[in-house]
């Protein structure tokens, strides 16, 4: 019943040691980069209700899938050849279906794809796609975000127009007193003139008759 999983495994196992997994993983899969002597986990994640996980690990150098072992709803484990047991334990969640592999003191030789098979009641199972595991390795660093410069605005410092009633009435006021001023001062210069060609007798006259 197994079969198609472990097909799917070998497909992973061939796409990391061709190095074509390198251009598809981080598209969908999260690689990690543990802490030497850190404790990882990985979990496999339920939708229905699942009866035993089957968890594996795909080594590329040199190019096998190793059984790690099995646990079902009992908390009952089994191990694989050559597992320790000592580092590598399965349990179930309490509060939902998934199970979970913890890998205590984590080395450089648990390098791998991990992956995990659900089986239900009806023996139908689940493969859940792997999460590579580099562990001592240095995650590679991601080129800055560029905040985009903001558009530049264009001032327009223009100088504030006087509104045009305010003209009107400035013109309208100052225009006709400049008038009457200055006929006032032309009527004046006219009679000091007139008075200064008129002959002295005609001056004594004119002020009698007033």
């Amino acid at each position: 019943m197994i079969r198609l999983p472990l097909a799917w495994t070998l497909l992973i196992v061939s796409l990391w040691t061709s190095g074509l997994a390198k251009t598809v993983q981080p598209e969908t899969i999260n690689i990690r980069y543990p802490d030497l002597f850190s404790t990882e986990t990985v979990d496999c994640d339920c939708v229905e209700a699942c009866d035993t996980v089957y968890w594996y690990r795909s080594i590329s150098n040199p190019s096998r899938i190793q059984f790690l072992g099995k646990c079902n709803n009992a908390d009952s484990t089994s191990y694989g050849a050559g597992v320790e047991k000592a580092r590598f334990k399965f349990s179930r969640k309490t509060s939902s279906m998934s199970f979970t592999l913890r890998i205590i003191n984590v080395t450089e030789k648990d390098a791998g794809v991990y992956s995990c098979v659900l089986r239900d009641k009806k023996n139908i199972e689940i493969w859940r796609p792997g999460v590579p595991l580099r562990p001592g390795a240095s995650a590679p660093t991601l080129p800055p975000k560029t905040k985009p410069k903001p558009p530049i605005k264009s001032v327009c410092r223009c100088p504030k127009k006087k509104s045009s009633q305010t003209d009107g009435c400035s013109s309208l006021i100052l225009w006709p007193l400049v008038g009457l001023i200055a006929a006032v001062a032309l009527a004046l210069i006219c009679v000091l003139y007139y008075f200064s060609r008129l002959p002295k007798k005609c001056r004594h006259r004119f002020v009698k008759k007033r």
